[in-house]
Formats: structure tokens, sequence, C-alpha cells
């Protein structure tokens, strides 16, 4: 009996460091958010001085009549969902390529799964150079390649133009395309060792019994990776939610705010605006969303554990 308090004492003991850190860190950091977020403070002195009063939800209410802040969670959603698809589209495809072990299989492994060492600063820089478009007499990036291969008519704007069709702005491509590649490789991760779990004699019976490649995989080895995919689908929505590095090196808010995102807007608001209550406003907002999409999976998870 002495033991086992020993232990739970000790266990405590150990926890506590990490369990305080997180408190105030985290939680106690989110607190005082949701707190400045009902307040008008918006600059350093009043602050000091205690000069801002509450105004409950006006924040909120004022970001919900804020054209944009509309049009940045118009731009989240298109980039979240087109980023998702893409990843793991390309994903699922090279983990298939590479379950076949073709030849050289490793190697084409470790290139596929290498941009994920990359962050999203990086990778936001260099697909900047690919789609800086420079200008029709001096081409930069791809559109050089498009005037040196004589096809001057796929040269576009890429990031700078304005076209949109619809809620959708053209310019969210470059983004979307900059993040399926850093993160196609996690997907193919996660299926590729998923796809090394399934018996293999499961595979040669559907093929003895005539299966196509094709119904193999939509019949066989997609239904059994659900649980794989789906966790894939909460983790790069999570991503796409606080996508700020990505965008605000590659693109900023760009011409029109065709570019925008939450993110981007209370960076800008919060640090070039000074108006923290406004900025404290959309974090937790983006915080909600957040916690809209991993919540119900964590209480699923942890259910089915």
């Amino acid at each position: 009996m002495r033991y086992q308090v020993k232990e739970k004492l000790l266990s405590v003991g150990i926890l506590a460091p990490s369990m305080l850190a997180i408190g105030v860190f985290v939680y106690g950091f989110i607190g005082r958010t949701i707190q400045v977020s009902l307040t008008d403070w918006n600059d350093i002195v009043s602050f000091m001085q205690g000069e801002f009063d509450f105004v409950g939800l006006q924040n909120y209410l004022r970001l919900f009549n804020d054209s944009r802040f509309i049009t940045g969670l118009w731009n989240n959603l298109f980039f979240m969902l087109f980023f998702i698809l893409g990843a793991l589209a390309l994903g699922i495809m090279m983990a298939v390529f590479i379950n076949d072990k073709p030849r050289g299989h490793f190697i084409f492994q470790n290139i596929y799964l290498f941009p994920m060492a990359v962050s999203f600063v990086v990778t936001g820089t260099v697909w900047r150079w690919i789609f800086a478009p420079g200008s029709p007499r001096s081409p930069r990036g791809i559109n050089m390649l498009f005037a040196q291969l004589g096809r001057p008519e796929l040269m576009w704007r890429w990031f700078t133009s304005t076209f949109s069709i619809g809620p959708f702005n053209i310019a969210l491509v470059t983004i979307i395309i900059a993040a399926v590649w850093q993160f196609s490789g996690y997907t193919m991760a996660m299926w590729l060792a998923g796809l090394r779990g399934i018996p293999e004699q499961l595979i040669e019976a559907a093929r003895i019994d005539g299966a196509s490649k094709w119904q193999i995989f939509t019949r066989i080895l997609f239904p059994m990776q659900k649980a794989i995919t789906l966790s894939a689908i909460i983790l790069m929505a999570h991503i796409s939610l606080k996508a700020f590095d990505l965008v605000y090196v590659m693109t900023g808010s760009g011409p029109n705010n065709v570019t925008d995102i939450p993110a981007v807007y209370m960076y800008e608001t919060t640090f070039r605006g000074n108006n923290y209550s406004r900025g404290a406003g959309i974090s937790i907002i983006l915080l909600m969303m957040v916690g809209i999409l991993i919540i119900p999976y964590l209480i699923n998870t942890f259910g089915e554990e």
C-alpha cells in the first residue's frame, strides 16, 4: 500500500512542472486572450495605464461585418478544401506506387518525404521564386520557362492575380500547390505504413478471384485505411487554419486581399495596427475553428479506446 502511494506521489511530482507550465503558458494565456478580446485595448499606453473598457462581444460583431475578415475566411475555406484533397490524392498515389516496390522504391520514398523536413518559411520562399511573375518583357520564375519554350500564352500573374471565380481567388492556387508539395509526403508515409500492415494473402486472394487493381484499391485498401485517412484529414485541416508562415512569406495578404487569411489579418491587426483587442478576437475565432475539428475527433478516438 505504501509503495503504491509513493508511486502515485512520484508520478504527480514528475508531472507537476509540466502540468503547471501548460496551465500557465497554454490555458492561462488562452484565458488572457479571451479577456483582451472583450475589451477596447488599442495601444500599449492604454494597457499600461489601465485605460481600456469592457465592450463584450463588440469586437466579434465588428469582425463578422468586416469584408476583409469574411474574405479571409472564404480564402481559408478554399485553401483547406483543395489543400486536403490535393495532399490526399497525391500522397495516396505515391503510397500505392511505392507499396508495389518498384526498382529504387527506397529512393522515391525518401524523395517524396523530404519536403516534410523543410519549414513552411523555406517552402514559401522557394515557391515564391518559382511563381514570381516578373513582367512580359522580363519574365521570372516559371514564366521565364514558358517564354523560352515559345509559349507566352501560358504566362500568368500567379500570386499577384486578382482574377476570381465567384468567391474563389485564383491567386490561392500557388499557395495550395506549395502546401500540397510539402504535405503529400506525410499522407504517403501514413498510408504506406497502413498498406504494409494489410496481409498479402488478402490481396492475392482478390487477384485470384479476378479483381482488378482499381477494385482492390476501392474495395479492400481504401476501406481498410479509413482511420488513417481521417487522421490525415484532421491534421491537415488543423494546419491549414494556422498556415500563417507559408502565406505570409509567399504572398502576404496579396493585392486586394486575394490571398489573405485570418491568421495574416490577426498579425497585421495586432502588431502593425496595434489593435490588440480585435487581434485577440481573431485568434479566439481561429481557436474555436480548430476546436470544432479536433475535439470531436479526440472524443471519438478516446471513446473507441
